[in-house]
């Protein structure tokens, strides 16, 4: 017999910021948001790139600037290894740099640090639809 199931489904979320307070911060506001799992945490790209490869999220929410590899350059072997992922530049960047990332094939969106979380979740929402309806 077929099952159908209107419940959305879950989108799978890493996030992937070198400083503890924002990870720590990330992890709880997506914690308590229905729909939504954190299938992990990492530090720099490295961690991120080891992260993908064994959970695949559906959505990356990742810091640009870090130690031991960037966002930059661990966007380009996320994509490589999981092309699907959509991944949100978590960034204090300034505008000038903003043109660099609409240049990037990796970035799928931009989110500056000051941005509110209810507006960080929307785009996490909206980037996962993206995912769900490929």
């Amino acid at each position: 017999m077929l099952m159908l199931s209107c419940q959305p489904s879950t989108l799978r979320v890493l996030v992937v910021d070198d400083h503890e307070l924002t990870r720590f911060s990330l992890k709880l506001a997506l914690s308590c948001q229905e729909n939504i799992e954190l299938v992990g945490l990492a530090s720099n790209g490295q961690e991120a790139i080891a992260m993908v490869e064994r959970h695949h999220p559906d959505v990356i929410i990742l810091d640009l600037q870090m130690p031991i590899m960037d966002g930059w350059s661990a966007s380009t072997h996320i994509k490589d290894i999981s092309p699907k992922s959509q991944i949100i530049a978590y960034s204090s960047l300034e505008e000038p740099k903003l043109k660099e990332i609409s240049q990037t094939n990796s970035l799928d969106a931009f989110c500056k640090k000051d941005t509110a979380t209810p507006e960080l979740i929307k785009l996490v929402r909206e980037l996962g639809q993206r995912v769900s309806s490929n």
